[in-house]
């Protein structure tokens, strides 16, 4: 796959970036070969953190899963076995697309205006409602509904700012702090490595963390069954 050139300033979340990664690259989105779009997702990861943009946690939750589902599609699987590990991710993107091609055709609709006004549309007449109302009426009990609507809604994300954080955690930064870790105490297990992540960020940020690691050849990992332990190889990649 050739190189990309991500104008990251254009992607407004994981899903934006993976259809285009799918479009740029010419992939089956029926089909998706997960280990080459999990690269070019990597990648774009890094060079968002090249650009010192903020990695959120949206993005790195989306990486884990990429993963999952990579590791997922290594398993042995039945002939008969009809559950394919990208189905779900499949119809997020699918979804997502539909969106926003819907989105677009409303904007080119309401001609560079900020709203979209449907044609007026034949209504039967209920012969079995008599009573008229004045237009002001009608308008003061939708005004009524939409308020009792609004207060059952929950409260926005914003009623929380100073009382809730959270902070993303880069890939590169657990790197670091997984090599030093190492050098300082020698191998060690993975387990270890985990006990001081703090939040769910930082857990995903040192599993990608490992797995760069591993994929570069600057560590490597012996055991199974919950007991792997990771050492530097020496004079690695």
């Amino acid at each position: 796959m050739e190189k990309l050139v991500y104008k990251l300033e254009a992607f407004e979340g994981p899903l934006d970036v993976l259809l285009y990664l799918i479009s740029k690259n010419k992939l089956n989105i029926y089909d998706i070969p997960i280990a080459e779009l999990l690269d070019q997702y990597l990648g774009y990861l890094h060079s968002m953190q090249e650009m010192d943009m903020e990695v959120t946690s949206e993005f790195l939750s989306m990486a884990s899963r990429l993963v999952q589902i990579k590791s997922a599609m290594l398993l042995p699987r039945r002939e008969d076995d009809e559950n394919d590990p990208r189905r779900e991710l499949m119809m997020s993107l699918l979804g997502y697309k539909t969106c926003r091609a819907m989105a677009q055709k409303l904007r080119e609709r309401s001609s560079g205006f900020d709203c979209f006004v449907r044609d007026q549309q034949p209504l039967e007449r209920d012969a079995l409602y008599t009573r008229r109302h004045e237009p002001g009426e009608i308008a003061d009990a939708f005004l009524a509904v939409k308020g009792r609507v609004k207060r059952r809604q929950p409260p926005p994300v914003t009623a929380f700012r100073g009382v809730v954080g959270r902070s993303a955690v880069s890939v590169a930064s657990r790197v670091v702090h997984v090599i030093k870790r190492l050098l300082k105490s020698g191998p060690s297990r993975v387990g270890a490595l985990y006990a001081d992540a703090r939040g769910r960020s930082e857990l995903v940020a040192t599993f990608l963390a490992l797995l760069e690691l591993i994929r570069s050849g600057r560590i490597t990992t012996q055991g199974e069954n919950g007991e792997e332990t990771v050492e530097i190889v020496r004079g690695g990649r």
